[in-house]
């Protein structure tokens, strides 16, 4: 700690999720330690990531693409246990193994230039001046909710994903799930089966993929994704890149009906949603399972965005600032991305360590 108060540390670890437990997993790794040389905050109140926030049904049987942290397995989970308790027991499991330390609940509120080319990272447990940083908050901080006229007239009720509370909640009641992606088809078809009505209503025709997501069209899903971010854009969903998988649940809500969509409505009153052709459709709630957008406020002040909204990367650098790394954001916003991209935010910091001395 510096003679301001500051606590002077080679690399702050914002978030501790999938991303930033990869991170701090690689730099502890790479021969820093913990609490000294680096230190990982988070601002959930308990090991889990945004999975400790995830809905009681999602168990993890249903759990798409999980792949297990750097260094330690996930083995012997119940495939009927709430994801939330599985993925949060492993995560906290994988925090003590390694030893990583993670402080919380901390707030960060603000990441901005400090003094001797260090940043000031401010937090609700006082601040660090850090030679490098890797940003992995992640999104579920930031769930999307689209505006449509007369919304706030609506009488019903209105909730997003993050805050679904499972199918129960929906018994006898007239439900519209609007979004196309895999947690809108997921919430559609739980909900359907104690529902007394449930509409489907999506931007865009949803794309079903057939066959197993291989490692090609991975490559291809996460190529598409990195066109965005090296061009400055935000980044986009992965099922807008990848489809959603035809499965044999999905074949058979298929069958049923359930996934039988409508276009977008263009606006709400009080007990419907409302499409300009004079179709309606009543409704008790609405559920907007339309997505996040990355947690990232905080980065504001040392004004890293481009004109296109979204802050372009080189890997996961920022391209306006070689001390600051984005992982879980666009192309390895997933389990297995997260992995690659801590391991790689760590080779590119060891170099900057390693050039820039400590104080300069």
């Amino acid at each position: 700690m510096n003679d301001s108060g500051v606590r002077d540390m080679d690399v702050v670890v914002i978030g501790a999720g999938q991303a930033g437990l990869s991170g701090a997993y690689h730099l502890h790794k790479a021969g820093l330690e913990p609490g000294r040389d680096f230190v990982v905050l988070d601002h959930a109140p308990r090991p889990g990531g945004a999975w400790q926030f995830r809905w009681p049904s999602l168990t993890y049987g249903k759990v798409h693409g999980m792949h297990a942290l750097p260094g330690m397995e996930l083995t012997g989970a119940a495939v009927d246990r709430p994801s939330s308790e599985v993925i949060g027991a492993y995560f906290a499991g994988y925090e003590d193994a390694f030893d990583l330390r993670v402080h919380r609940p901390v707030e960060v509120s603000a990441v901005r230039e400090g003094e001797a080319g260090r940043l000031l990272v401010e937090t609700s447990e006082g601040d660090y001046a850090s030679r490098a940083l890797i940003n992995a908050t992640g999104t579920w901080d930031r769930p999307f909710w689209p505006r449509y006229p007369g919304q706030e007239t609506f009488r019903g009720r209105q909730l997003h994903t993050a805050n679904y509370p499972g199918p129960d909640a929906f018994r006898g009641q007239r439900v519209v799930v609007v979004g196309g992606g895999a947690s809108g088809t997921q919430h559609l078809m739980e909900i359907a089966e104690v529902a007394a009505e449930t509409t489907w209503v999506t931007r865009r025709p949803p794309v079903f993929r057939e066959g197993p997501f291989d490692e090609e069209a991975g490559r291809e899903a996460v190529a598409l994704v990195e066109e965005r971010v090296r061009l400055g854009l935000p980044p986009a969903s992965v099922v807008s890149v990848t489809g959603l998988p035809l499965n044999d649940a999905v074949r058979a809500a298929r069958a049923r009906g359930v996934l039988d969509r409508l276009p977008m409505f263009d606006r709400i009153t009080e007990h419907r949603v409302v499409w300009d052709d004079g179709r309606s459709v009543e409704a008790d709630v609405i559920l907007w399972a339309t997505g996040f957008r990355p947690a990232i406020d905080h980065l504001a002040p040392l004004r890293l965005r481009e004109p296109g909204g979204g802050i372009r990367l080189e890997g996961t650098r920022a391209a306006r600032d070689e001390r600051v790394h984005l992982v879980g954001y666009g192309p390895s916003a997933s389990t297995i991305g997260a992995n690659r991209a801590g391991r790689a935010a760590v080779r590119e910091i060891r170099r900057l360590l390693d050039r820039e001395p400590v104080g300069v």
